[in-house]
Protein backbone atom coordinates (compact mmCIF):
# COMPACT_ATOMS: atom_id res chain seq x y z
CA UNK A 1 0.00 0.00 0.00
CA UNK A 2 1.51 3.59 -0.87
CA UNK A 3 -0.08 6.70 0.74
CA UNK A 4 0.73 10.00 -0.30
CA UNK A 5 -0.67 13.86 0.98
CA UNK A 6 -2.56 11.99 4.32
CA UNK A 7 -1.72 14.20 7.48
CA UNK A 8 1.93 14.60 8.51
CA UNK A 9 2.72 11.41 5.67
CA UNK A 10 4.16 12.66 2.89
CA UNK A 11 4.86 9.05 1.20
CA UNK A 12 4.92 5.99 2.80
CA UNK A 13 4.80 2.50 1.24
CA UNK A 14 3.66 -0.16 3.42
CA UNK A 15 5.05 -4.30 2.07
CA UNK A 16 2.64 -5.72 4.14
CA UNK A 17 2.93 -9.87 4.72
CA UNK A 18 0.78 -12.77 5.59
CA UNK A 19 0.89 -13.67 9.35
CA UNK A 20 1.00 -10.84 11.67
CA UNK A 21 1.88 -7.30 10.56
CA UNK A 22 3.00 -4.95 13.36
CA UNK A 23 2.99 -0.89 13.08
CA UNK A 24 4.87 1.56 15.79
CA UNK A 25 6.35 4.61 15.85
CA UNK A 26 7.08 7.37 17.90
CA UNK A 27 3.84 9.39 19.14
CA UNK A 28 2.44 11.99 15.93
CA UNK A 29 4.65 10.14 13.24
CA UNK A 30 1.63 8.90 11.63
CA UNK A 31 0.47 5.43 12.89
CA UNK A 32 -3.34 6.13 13.22
CA UNK A 33 -2.69 7.60 9.96
CA UNK A 34 -1.77 4.20 8.23
CA UNK A 35 -5.50 3.02 9.27
CA UNK A 36 -6.95 5.96 7.98
CA UNK A 37 -5.38 5.46 4.78
CA UNK A 38 -6.29 1.71 4.49
CA UNK A 39 -10.01 3.12 5.45
CA UNK A 40 -9.68 5.52 2.56
CA UNK A 41 -8.69 2.48 0.15
CA UNK A 42 -11.44 0.69 1.46
CA UNK A 43 -14.05 3.21 0.57
CA UNK A 44 -14.05 5.28 4.01
CA UNK A 45 -15.93 8.77 4.45
CA UNK A 46 -13.09 10.74 2.64
CA UNK A 47 -12.13 14.24 4.41
CA UNK A 48 -10.28 16.99 2.98
CA UNK A 49 -8.89 18.28 6.30
CA UNK A 50 -6.97 15.28 5.92
CA UNK A 51 -4.62 16.50 2.95
CA UNK A 52 -1.51 16.95 4.07
CA UNK A 53 -0.23 21.28 4.15
CA UNK A 54 0.85 22.05 0.74
CA UNK A 55 -0.20 19.29 -1.08
CA UNK A 56 -3.22 19.32 -3.72
CA UNK A 57 -4.95 15.60 -2.85
CA UNK A 58 -4.42 12.53 -0.81
CA UNK A 59 -3.34 9.05 -3.16
CA UNK A 60 -3.69 5.96 -1.37
CA UNK A 61 -3.01 2.68 -3.61
CA UNK A 62 -3.14 -0.98 -2.66
CA UNK A 63 -2.62 -4.35 -4.53
CA UNK A 64 -4.12 -7.31 -3.02
CA UNK A 65 -3.56 -10.86 -3.58
CA UNK A 66 -7.01 -13.15 -3.05
CA UNK A 67 -6.95 -16.74 -3.97
CA UNK A 68 -9.18 -16.49 -8.04
CA UNK A 69 -12.72 -17.96 -6.08
CA UNK A 70 -12.44 -14.70 -4.25
CA UNK A 71 -16.40 -13.28 -3.71
CA UNK A 72 -14.09 -9.79 -3.56
CA UNK A 73 -12.94 -10.99 -7.05
CA UNK A 74 -16.20 -11.60 -8.22
CA UNK A 75 -17.89 -8.20 -6.71
CA UNK A 76 -14.61 -6.40 -8.86
CA UNK A 77 -15.45 -8.41 -12.04
CA UNK A 78 -18.88 -7.28 -11.77
CA UNK A 79 -17.98 -4.03 -11.75
CA UNK A 80 -15.37 -4.11 -14.74
CA UNK A 81 -12.34 -4.31 -13.20
CA UNK A 82 -9.17 -5.79 -14.34
CA UNK A 83 -9.17 -8.93 -11.68
CA UNK A 84 -6.82 -11.48 -14.07
CA UNK A 85 -3.35 -10.64 -11.72
CA UNK A 86 -4.63 -9.50 -8.55
CA UNK A 87 -6.78 -6.22 -7.44
CA UNK A 88 -5.45 -2.75 -7.41
CA UNK A 89 -7.54 -0.03 -5.58
CA UNK A 90 -6.86 3.44 -6.24
CA UNK A 91 -8.08 6.53 -3.86
CA UNK A 92 -7.64 10.00 -4.38
CA UNK A 93 -9.60 12.73 -2.33
CA UNK A 94 -8.50 16.40 -3.49
CA UNK A 95 -8.73 19.40 -1.03
CA UNK A 96 -11.72 20.25 -2.61
CA UNK A 97 -13.38 17.68 -1.22
CA UNK A 98 -14.06 16.19 -4.31
CA UNK A 99 -13.08 11.96 -4.15
CA UNK A 100 -12.48 9.30 -6.49
CA UNK A 101 -12.25 5.76 -6.67
CA UNK A 102 -10.89 3.28 -9.19
CA UNK A 103 -10.94 -0.68 -8.67
CA UNK A 104 -8.56 -2.77 -11.17
CA UNK A 105 -7.86 0.09 -13.14
CA UNK A 106 -11.28 1.22 -13.33
CA UNK A 107 -13.01 4.26 -12.55
CA UNK A 108 -16.07 3.23 -9.95
CA UNK A 109 -18.16 4.82 -7.52
CA UNK A 110 -17.15 4.82 -3.96
CA UNK A 111 -19.79 2.79 -2.69
CA UNK A 112 -18.25 0.04 -5.20
CA UNK A 113 -15.28 -0.06 -3.23
CA UNK A 114 -16.80 0.21 0.03
CA UNK A 115 -18.75 -3.19 -1.20
CA UNK A 116 -15.40 -4.23 -2.11
CA UNK A 117 -13.53 -3.33 1.05
CA UNK A 118 -15.70 -5.11 2.99
CA UNK A 119 -15.07 -8.37 2.16
CA UNK A 120 -11.51 -7.73 2.14
CA UNK A 121 -10.45 -5.89 5.16
CA UNK A 122 -12.36 -6.44 8.75
CA UNK A 123 -11.32 -3.05 10.49
CA UNK A 124 -11.57 -2.98 14.52
CA UNK A 125 -10.87 0.51 16.01
CA UNK A 126 -12.46 3.41 16.78
CA UNK A 127 -15.22 3.59 14.80
CA UNK A 128 -14.76 1.16 12.34
CA UNK A 129 -16.11 -2.02 13.02
CA UNK A 130 -17.20 -3.56 9.75
CA UNK A 131 -17.18 -6.65 11.27
CA UNK A 132 -20.13 -6.39 12.98
CA UNK A 133 -21.78 -3.62 10.98
CA UNK A 134 -24.97 -5.06 10.37
CA UNK A 135 -26.95 -7.65 12.18
CA UNK A 136 -26.83 -10.54 9.43
CA UNK A 137 -23.36 -10.46 10.54
CA UNK A 138 -23.55 -11.70 13.86
CA UNK A 139 -25.32 -14.79 12.30
CA UNK A 140 -22.60 -15.53 10.25
CA UNK A 141 -20.67 -15.37 12.92
CA UNK A 142 -22.04 -17.77 15.11
CA UNK A 143 -23.11 -20.30 12.40
CA UNK A 144 -19.12 -20.28 11.34
CA UNK A 145 -18.14 -20.62 15.12
CA UNK A 146 -20.31 -24.79 15.20
CA UNK A 147 -19.23 -26.92 11.91
CA UNK A 148 -22.79 -28.53 12.86
CA UNK A 149 -24.81 -25.26 12.01
CA UNK A 150 -23.71 -25.51 8.18
CA UNK A 151 -25.56 -28.79 7.62
CA UNK A 152 -28.63 -27.83 8.97
CA UNK A 153 -28.72 -24.40 7.88
CA UNK A 154 -28.08 -25.87 3.99
CA UNK A 155 -30.93 -28.21 4.70
CA UNK A 156 -33.17 -25.61 6.13
CA UNK A 157 -32.12 -23.26 2.65
CA UNK A 158 -32.72 -26.03 0.48
CA UNK A 159 -36.22 -26.17 1.44
CA UNK A 160 -36.95 -23.04 2.06
CA UNK A 161 -35.70 -22.67 -1.61
CA UNK A 162 -38.60 -25.27 -2.85
CA UNK A 163 -40.86 -23.63 -0.71
CA UNK A 164 -40.66 -20.19 -1.33
CA UNK A 165 -40.72 -21.37 -5.43
CA UNK A 166 -43.86 -23.38 -5.55
CA UNK A 167 -45.59 -20.54 -2.66
CA UNK A 168 -44.94 -18.03 -5.19
CA UNK A 169 -46.69 -20.41 -8.39
CA UNK A 170 -49.12 -21.07 -6.24
CA UNK A 171 -49.98 -17.17 -5.74
CA UNK A 172 -48.99 -16.05 -9.04
CA UNK A 173 -51.89 -18.85 -10.57
CA UNK A 174 -54.54 -17.95 -8.34
CA UNK A 175 -54.40 -14.56 -8.67
CA UNK A 176 -54.78 -15.06 -11.99
CA UNK A 177 -57.25 -17.30 -12.67
CA UNK A 178 -59.87 -14.72 -13.57
CA UNK A 179 -57.31 -13.67 -16.20
CA UNK A 180 -56.60 -16.95 -17.54
CA UNK A 181 -60.26 -18.39 -17.40
CA UNK A 182 -61.09 -14.96 -19.72
CA UNK A 183 -58.31 -16.11 -21.71
CA UNK A 184 -59.38 -19.14 -22.37
CA UNK A 185 -62.63 -18.68 -23.42
CA UNK A 186 -61.41 -16.20 -25.97
CA UNK A 187 -59.31 -19.02 -27.44
CA UNK A 188 -61.64 -21.59 -27.46
CA UNK A 189 -64.51 -19.14 -29.61
CA UNK A 190 -60.89 -18.56 -31.71
CA UNK A 191 -60.39 -22.10 -32.00
CA UNK A 192 -63.71 -22.94 -33.05
CA UNK A 193 -64.60 -20.29 -35.56
CA UNK A 194 -61.12 -21.66 -37.41
CA UNK A 195 -62.24 -24.93 -37.14
CA UNK A 196 -65.44 -24.40 -38.23
CA UNK A 197 -63.79 -22.75 -41.73
CA UNK A 198 -60.94 -25.34 -41.95
CA UNK A 199 -58.54 -23.47 -43.98
CA UNK A 200 -56.42 -25.47 -45.68
CA UNK A 201 -52.72 -24.52 -45.81
CA UNK A 202 -52.21 -22.38 -48.83
CA UNK A 203 -55.85 -22.28 -49.62
CA UNK A 204 -55.94 -18.61 -49.75
CA UNK A 205 -53.02 -18.00 -52.79
CA UNK A 206 -55.12 -20.81 -54.93
CA UNK A 207 -58.15 -19.77 -54.30
CA UNK A 208 -57.28 -15.97 -55.16
CA UNK A 209 -55.61 -17.01 -58.54
CA UNK A 210 -59.06 -19.22 -59.58
CA UNK A 211 -60.63 -16.29 -58.80
CA UNK A 212 -58.92 -14.15 -61.56
CA UNK A 213 -59.40 -16.55 -63.82
CA UNK A 214 -63.15 -17.02 -63.21
CA UNK A 215 -63.53 -13.23 -62.88
CA UNK A 216 -61.86 -12.69 -66.49
CA UNK A 217 -63.08 -15.93 -68.32
CA UNK A 218 -64.51 -14.50 -71.35
CA UNK A 219 -61.82 -11.67 -71.92
CA UNK A 220 -59.24 -14.76 -71.31
CA UNK A 221 -61.46 -16.99 -74.48
CA UNK A 222 -61.29 -14.14 -76.37
CA UNK A 223 -57.85 -13.69 -76.58
CA UNK A 224 -56.58 -17.27 -76.71
CA UNK A 225 -59.17 -18.15 -79.93
CA UNK A 226 -57.52 -14.31 -81.73
CA UNK A 227 -53.87 -15.98 -80.97
CA UNK A 228 -54.94 -19.48 -82.31
CA UNK A 229 -57.13 -18.09 -85.31
CA UNK A 230 -53.36 -16.56 -86.30
CA UNK A 231 -51.68 -19.32 -86.09
CA UNK A 232 -53.83 -21.34 -87.56
CA UNK A 233 -55.74 -19.73 -90.36
CA UNK A 234 -59.01 -20.29 -91.95
CA UNK A 235 -59.79 -24.17 -91.59
CA UNK A 236 -63.22 -23.77 -92.97
CA UNK A 237 -62.19 -22.38 -96.20
CA UNK A 238 -61.55 -24.81 -99.58
CA UNK A 239 -59.98 -23.11 -101.85
CA UNK A 240 -57.09 -20.44 -101.94
CA UNK A 241 -53.36 -20.77 -100.12
CA UNK A 242 -53.38 -21.05 -96.25
CA UNK A 243 -53.84 -18.18 -94.29
CA UNK A 244 -52.08 -19.14 -90.80
CA UNK A 245 -48.81 -18.65 -89.80
CA UNK A 246 -47.99 -22.09 -89.23
CA UNK A 247 -48.99 -22.29 -92.85
CA UNK A 248 -46.84 -19.73 -94.01
CA UNK A 249 -43.45 -20.79 -91.64
CA UNK A 250 -44.44 -25.01 -93.59
CA UNK A 251 -44.47 -23.10 -97.12
CA UNK A 252 -41.49 -20.81 -96.36
CA UNK A 253 -39.44 -23.72 -95.10
CA UNK A 254 -40.36 -25.75 -98.52
CA UNK A 255 -39.23 -23.17 -100.57
CA UNK A 256 -35.75 -23.41 -99.03
CA UNK A 257 -35.44 -27.21 -99.16
CA UNK A 258 -34.67 -27.96 -102.49
CA UNK A 259 -31.06 -25.63 -101.93
CA UNK A 260 -29.88 -26.06 -98.55
CA UNK A 261 -27.34 -28.80 -99.94
CA UNK A 262 -25.85 -25.77 -101.99
CA UNK A 263 -25.35 -23.45 -99.29
CA UNK A 264 -24.56 -24.40 -95.73
CA UNK A 265 -25.92 -21.07 -94.15
CA UNK A 266 -29.44 -21.39 -96.21
CA UNK A 267 -29.22 -24.88 -94.73
CA UNK A 268 -29.38 -23.50 -91.22
CA UNK A 269 -32.07 -20.67 -92.17
CA UNK A 270 -34.05 -23.96 -93.49
CA UNK A 271 -33.71 -25.57 -90.01
CA UNK A 272 -34.67 -22.83 -87.64
CA UNK A 273 -37.81 -22.91 -89.88
CA UNK A 274 -38.68 -26.43 -89.76
CA UNK A 275 -38.37 -25.36 -85.78
CA UNK A 276 -40.42 -22.54 -86.09
CA UNK A 277 -42.99 -24.24 -87.68
CA UNK A 278 -43.02 -27.65 -85.17
CA UNK A 279 -43.22 -25.31 -82.24
CA UNK A 280 -46.43 -23.04 -83.94
CA UNK A 281 -48.14 -26.05 -84.64
CA UNK A 282 -47.99 -27.59 -80.40
CA UNK A 283 -48.37 -24.14 -79.50
CA UNK A 284 -51.81 -24.00 -81.91
CA UNK A 285 -52.58 -27.34 -80.18
CA UNK A 286 -51.97 -26.06 -76.91
CA UNK A 287 -54.36 -22.74 -77.49
CA UNK A 288 -57.05 -24.85 -78.63
CA UNK A 289 -56.75 -27.20 -75.48
CA UNK A 290 -56.98 -24.16 -73.34
CA UNK A 291 -59.95 -22.92 -75.28
CA UNK A 292 -61.75 -25.75 -74.22
CA UNK A 293 -61.10 -25.88 -70.61
CA UNK A 294 -61.57 -21.96 -70.35
CA UNK A 295 -65.30 -21.87 -69.28
CA UNK A 296 -67.39 -18.77 -68.38
CA UNK A 297 -69.15 -20.88 -64.72
CA UNK A 298 -70.90 -17.96 -62.56
CA UNK A 299 -71.87 -20.20 -60.16
CA UNK A 300 -68.22 -21.06 -59.38
CA UNK A 301 -66.76 -17.70 -59.38
CA UNK A 302 -69.97 -16.94 -56.81
CA UNK A 303 -68.56 -19.70 -54.64
CA UNK A 304 -64.80 -18.80 -54.46
CA UNK A 305 -65.58 -15.05 -53.72
CA UNK A 306 -67.91 -16.46 -51.01
CA UNK A 307 -64.58 -18.95 -49.71
CA UNK A 308 -62.47 -16.16 -50.21
CA UNK A 309 -64.39 -13.95 -47.47
CA UNK A 310 -64.46 -16.13 -45.15
CA UNK A 311 -60.93 -16.46 -45.11
CA UNK A 312 -60.15 -12.87 -44.88
CA UNK A 313 -62.46 -12.70 -42.08
CA UNK A 314 -59.93 -15.23 -40.53
CA UNK A 315 -56.96 -13.47 -41.54
CA UNK A 316 -58.03 -10.03 -40.43
CA UNK A 317 -57.90 -11.64 -36.98
CA UNK A 318 -55.47 -14.20 -36.60
CA UNK A 319 -52.89 -13.79 -39.39
CA UNK A 320 -51.79 -12.11 -42.52
CA UNK A 321 -51.99 -15.56 -44.32
CA UNK A 322 -53.84 -18.91 -43.97
CA UNK A 323 -50.32 -20.50 -42.66
CA UNK A 324 -49.92 -18.00 -40.41
CA UNK A 325 -53.82 -18.74 -39.26
CA UNK A 326 -53.21 -21.92 -38.92
CA UNK A 327 -49.71 -21.42 -36.70
CA UNK A 328 -51.56 -19.49 -34.39
CA UNK A 329 -54.17 -21.83 -34.16
CA UNK A 330 -51.44 -24.73 -33.15
CA UNK A 331 -49.96 -22.26 -31.18
CA UNK A 332 -53.62 -21.36 -29.25
CA UNK A 333 -54.43 -24.81 -28.84
CA UNK A 334 -51.17 -25.91 -26.87
CA UNK A 335 -52.09 -22.07 -24.39
CA UNK A 336 -55.45 -23.61 -24.01
CA UNK A 337 -54.08 -26.68 -23.02
CA UNK A 338 -51.64 -24.93 -20.58
CA UNK A 339 -54.70 -22.85 -18.80
CA UNK A 340 -56.94 -25.63 -18.59
CA UNK A 341 -54.22 -27.68 -16.54
CA UNK A 342 -53.65 -24.89 -14.28
CA UNK A 343 -56.31 -26.11 -12.03
CA UNK A 344 -54.51 -29.56 -11.76
CA UNK A 345 -51.21 -27.70 -11.32
CA UNK A 346 -52.82 -26.04 -8.07
CA UNK A 347 -53.86 -28.98 -6.97
CA UNK A 348 -50.66 -30.63 -6.93
CA UNK A 349 -48.57 -27.66 -5.76
CA UNK A 350 -51.20 -27.34 -2.53
CA UNK A 351 -50.33 -30.94 -2.47
CA UNK A 352 -46.68 -30.58 -2.71
CA UNK A 353 -47.09 -27.83 0.29
CA UNK A 354 -48.83 -29.53 2.61
CA UNK A 355 -46.17 -32.23 2.36
CA UNK A 356 -43.10 -29.91 2.54
CA UNK A 357 -44.25 -26.71 5.14
CA UNK A 358 -44.26 -29.09 8.58
CA UNK A 359 -40.76 -30.35 7.13
CA UNK A 360 -39.40 -26.63 6.41
CA UNK A 361 -41.16 -26.05 10.30
CA UNK A 362 -38.61 -29.24 12.00
CA UNK A 363 -35.81 -27.60 9.86
CA UNK A 364 -36.05 -24.30 11.64
CA UNK A 365 -36.67 -25.60 14.98
CA UNK A 366 -33.23 -27.89 14.90
CA UNK A 367 -31.58 -25.39 13.36
CA UNK A 368 -32.91 -22.54 16.42
CA UNK A 369 -32.26 -25.82 18.88
CA UNK A 370 -28.25 -25.52 17.13
CA UNK A 371 -27.76 -22.25 17.27
CA UNK A 372 -28.72 -21.59 20.58
CA UNK A 373 -26.31 -24.00 21.87
CA UNK A 374 -23.75 -22.86 20.01
CA UNK A 375 -24.62 -19.28 21.31
CA UNK A 376 -23.87 -20.40 24.84
CA UNK A 377 -20.68 -21.52 23.94
CA UNK A 378 -19.02 -18.95 21.95
CA UNK A 379 -20.26 -16.52 24.72
CA UNK A 380 -18.11 -18.44 27.43
CA UNK A 381 -15.51 -18.80 24.72
CA UNK A 382 -15.12 -15.22 24.15
CA UNK A 383 -15.62 -14.30 27.61
CA UNK A 384 -12.94 -16.16 28.71
CA UNK A 385 -10.98 -14.25 26.08
CA UNK A 386 -11.76 -11.60 27.11
CA UNK A 387 -10.48 -12.24 31.36
CA UNK A 388 -7.07 -12.81 29.44
CA UNK A 389 -6.70 -9.73 27.78
CA UNK A 390 -7.93 -7.64 30.83
CA UNK A 391 -11.24 -7.11 30.72
CA UNK A 392 -11.96 -9.72 33.40
CA UNK A 393 -15.28 -8.21 34.26
CA UNK A 394 -16.42 -8.33 30.77
CA UNK A 395 -19.16 -11.11 29.16
CA UNK A 396 -20.60 -11.37 26.40
CA UNK A 397 -23.42 -13.17 25.50
CA UNK A 398 -24.93 -14.54 21.66
CA UNK A 399 -28.58 -13.68 21.73
CA UNK A 400 -30.74 -16.05 19.25
CA UNK A 401 -34.17 -15.15 19.40
CA UNK A 402 -37.56 -15.66 17.07
CA UNK A 403 -40.56 -13.20 16.42
CA UNK A 404 -44.10 -14.12 16.22
CA UNK A 405 -45.98 -14.07 13.83
CA UNK A 406 -49.15 -14.54 12.71
CA UNK A 407 -48.75 -15.73 8.52
CA UNK A 408 -45.08 -17.13 9.92
CA UNK A 409 -43.68 -20.48 9.97
CA UNK A 410 -45.53 -23.23 12.20
CA UNK A 411 -42.62 -25.23 14.26
CA UNK A 412 -43.69 -28.48 15.67
CA UNK A 413 -44.52 -26.48 18.72
CA UNK A 414 -47.32 -24.79 17.01
CA UNK A 415 -46.14 -21.81 17.75
CA UNK A 416 -45.69 -19.42 14.56
CA UNK A 417 -42.68 -17.31 13.85
CA UNK A 418 -40.85 -14.74 11.29
CA UNK A 419 -38.16 -16.67 9.19
CA UNK A 420 -36.27 -16.27 6.10
CA UNK A 421 -33.76 -18.13 3.84
CA UNK A 422 -31.23 -18.24 6.91
CA UNK A 423 -33.58 -19.79 9.67
CA UNK A 424 -36.46 -18.19 11.96
CA UNK A 425 -33.31 -16.68 14.23
CA UNK A 426 -32.35 -13.28 14.85
CA UNK A 427 -28.98 -13.23 16.43
CA UNK A 428 -27.44 -10.27 18.21
CA UNK A 429 -23.98 -10.53 19.77
CA UNK A 430 -24.16 -8.38 23.15
CA UNK A 431 -21.77 -7.46 25.93
CA UNK A 432 -21.58 -6.38 29.04
CA UNK A 433 -18.38 -4.09 29.79
CA UNK A 434 -18.87 -4.77 33.42
CA UNK A 435 -20.50 -7.28 36.14
CA UNK A 436 -24.70 -6.21 36.99
CA UNK A 437 -24.51 -3.85 33.29
CA UNK A 438 -27.07 -5.51 31.13
CA UNK A 439 -25.88 -6.51 27.64
CA UNK A 440 -26.09 -3.98 25.03
CA UNK A 441 -25.07 -4.84 21.21
CA UNK A 442 -21.20 -4.97 20.89
CA UNK A 443 -20.50 -2.07 19.13
CA UNK A 444 -22.50 -0.20 21.60
CA UNK A 445 -21.50 -1.59 24.47
CA UNK A 446 -17.18 -0.50 24.42
CA UNK A 447 -14.77 2.09 22.90
CA UNK A 448 -11.72 2.31 21.60
CA UNK A 449 -9.10 0.00 23.07
CA UNK A 450 -11.54 -2.41 24.79
CA UNK A 451 -14.14 -2.83 21.79
CA UNK A 452 -10.94 -3.85 19.93
CA UNK A 453 -10.48 -6.31 21.89
CA UNK A 454 -13.52 -7.64 22.24
CA UNK A 455 -13.52 -7.98 18.75
CA UNK A 456 -9.84 -9.66 18.58
CA UNK A 457 -11.42 -11.93 21.02
CA UNK A 458 -14.53 -13.03 18.82
CA UNK A 459 -12.23 -13.38 15.80
CA UNK A 460 -9.96 -15.86 17.47
CA UNK A 461 -12.77 -17.93 19.08
CA UNK A 462 -14.83 -17.92 15.77
CA UNK A 463 -11.66 -17.48 13.64
CA UNK A 464 -12.74 -19.12 10.24
CA UNK A 465 -16.30 -17.38 10.34
CA UNK A 466 -15.38 -14.82 7.54
CA UNK A 467 -14.60 -14.62 3.95
CA UNK A 468 -12.37 -11.45 4.71
CA UNK A 469 -8.34 -12.23 4.18
CA UNK A 470 -7.24 -9.50 6.84
CA UNK A 471 -7.95 -7.89 9.88
CA UNK A 472 -6.88 -4.55 11.13
CA UNK A 473 -6.76 -3.59 14.67
CA UNK A 474 -6.31 -0.07 16.21
CA UNK A 475 -5.95 0.72 19.85
CA UNK A 476 -6.08 -2.60 20.75
CA UNK A 477 -3.94 -2.21 23.16
CA UNK A 478 -5.25 1.01 24.73
CA UNK A 479 -5.03 1.38 28.60
CA UNK A 480 -3.58 -1.87 29.24
CA UNK A 481 0.36 -3.33 29.47
CA UNK A 482 2.50 -5.85 31.07
CA UNK A 483 1.17 -9.20 31.12
CA UNK A 484 -2.48 -8.41 29.72
CA UNK A 485 0.06 -6.67 26.93
CA UNK A 486 1.37 -10.41 26.42
CA UNK A 487 -1.56 -11.67 26.11
CA UNK A 488 -2.90 -9.68 23.48
CA UNK A 489 0.15 -9.91 21.61
CA UNK A 490 -0.12 -13.77 21.66
CA UNK A 491 -3.84 -13.77 20.83
CA UNK A 492 -3.35 -11.41 17.82
CA UNK A 493 -0.43 -14.32 16.73
CA UNK A 494 -2.92 -16.78 16.88
CA UNK A 495 -5.90 -15.22 14.45
CA UNK A 496 -2.27 -14.52 12.63
CA UNK A 497 -2.33 -18.07 11.85
CA UNK A 498 -5.60 -18.11 9.68
CA UNK A 499 -5.60 -14.59 8.12
CA UNK A 500 -3.07 -11.39 7.89
CA UNK A 501 -3.20 -9.29 10.84
CA UNK A 502 -2.57 -5.61 10.88
CA UNK A 503 -1.80 -4.03 14.02
CA UNK A 504 -0.79 -0.49 15.06
CA UNK A 505 0.82 -0.58 18.81
CA UNK A 506 2.13 1.29 21.20
CA UNK A 507 3.17 -1.59 23.18
CA UNK A 508 6.03 -3.46 23.12
CA UNK A 509 4.55 -6.98 24.25
CA UNK A 510 2.24 -6.69 21.25
CA UNK A 511 5.18 -5.82 19.25
CA UNK A 512 7.15 -8.97 20.01
CA UNK A 513 4.95 -11.19 18.09
CA UNK A 514 5.33 -9.71 14.82
CA UNK A 515 6.00 -11.38 11.79
CA UNK A 516 6.60 -8.16 9.96
CA UNK A 517 7.80 -4.88 12.33
CA UNK A 518 7.34 -1.84 10.29
CA UNK A 519 8.43 1.53 11.90
CA UNK A 520 6.58 4.85 10.85
CA UNK A 521 9.64 7.64 11.24
CA UNK A 522 9.83 10.93 11.31
CA UNK A 523 12.37 12.95 9.31
CA UNK A 524 14.58 15.88 10.53
CA UNK A 525 12.21 18.64 9.96
CA UNK A 526 9.29 16.49 11.76
CA UNK A 527 7.64 14.99 8.56
CA UNK A 528 7.39 11.69 7.08
CA UNK A 529 9.61 11.71 4.29
CA UNK A 530 9.01 8.42 1.74
CA UNK A 531 11.32 7.07 3.46
CA UNK A 532 9.46 7.14 6.25
CA UNK A 533 7.89 3.41 6.54
CA UNK A 534 10.68 0.76 6.90
CA UNK A 535 10.98 -2.67 8.03
CA UNK A 536 12.99 -3.49 11.05
CA UNK A 537 14.84 -6.79 12.11
CA UNK A 538 17.28 -8.57 13.72
CA UNK A 539 19.49 -5.84 16.60
CA UNK A 540 17.15 -3.12 14.77
CA UNK A 541 14.14 -4.79 15.51
CA UNK A 542 15.47 -4.60 19.33
CA UNK A 543 16.37 -1.65 19.38
CA UNK A 544 12.66 -0.63 18.46
CA UNK A 545 11.65 -2.86 20.96
CA UNK A 546 13.89 -1.15 23.85
CA UNK A 547 12.79 2.56 22.57
CA UNK A 548 8.97 1.48 22.41
CA UNK A 549 9.82 -0.13 26.65
CA UNK A 550 11.93 2.43 28.07
CA UNK A 551 12.58 5.25 25.64
CA UNK A 552 15.78 4.77 24.64
CA UNK A 553 18.28 1.82 23.78
CA UNK A 554 20.55 1.35 26.59
CA UNK A 555 22.38 -2.07 27.21
CA UNK A 556 19.52 -2.69 29.95
CA UNK A 557 16.54 -1.80 27.78
CA UNK A 558 18.36 -3.63 24.72
CA UNK A 559 18.50 -6.88 26.93
CA UNK A 560 15.28 -6.42 28.57
CA UNK A 561 13.84 -6.15 24.74
CA UNK A 562 16.04 -9.18 23.70
CA UNK A 563 14.22 -11.18 26.55
CA UNK A 564 10.95 -10.30 25.40
CA UNK A 565 11.47 -11.16 21.84
CA UNK A 566 12.62 -14.46 22.57
CA UNK A 567 9.80 -15.12 24.98
CA UNK A 568 7.34 -14.06 22.37
CA UNK A 569 8.40 -16.09 20.02
CA UNK A 570 8.75 -19.16 22.65
CA UNK A 571 4.92 -18.61 23.31
CA UNK A 572 4.24 -18.49 19.75
CA UNK A 573 5.79 -22.41 19.40
CA UNK A 574 4.09 -23.32 22.07
CA UNK A 575 0.36 -22.46 20.29
CA UNK A 576 1.59 -24.55 16.99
Amino acid sequence: MTIRGLGVIDEAVLQLAPGLNVVTGETGAGKTMVVTGLGLLLGGRSDSDLVRTGAERISVEGFVELPPDHPALERAGDAGADVDDGLILARTVATSGRSRAHLGGRSVPVSTLAEVGEQLVAVHGQADQWRLRSGEEHRVVLDAYDAQIAPLLAAFQQTYDEHHRLAAELDGLRSAARERAREADGLRVALEEIEAADPQPGEDDELRLEDDRLSHADALRDGAARAHAALAGDEQGWEGPATGAVAAMAEAATSLEPWVAHDPALADLHRRLSELSYLAADLTTDLAGYLTDVEVDPARLAAVQDRRADLVRLQRKYGDTIDEVLAWAQQASTTLLTLEGDDARIAEIEHRLQEITPRLGQQGAQLHDARTAAAARLGEAVTRELTRLSMPRATLVVHVTTHAHDRGLELPTGERVRYSRNGIDEVEIALAANAGAPPRSVTKAASGGELSRVMLALEVVARGGSSVPTFVFDEVDAGIGGKAGVEVGGRLAELARSAQVIVVTHLAQVAAYADRHLVVRKADDGQVAASGVVEVSGEERVRELARMMSGDDSAAAVEHAQQLLDTARRGRARRR
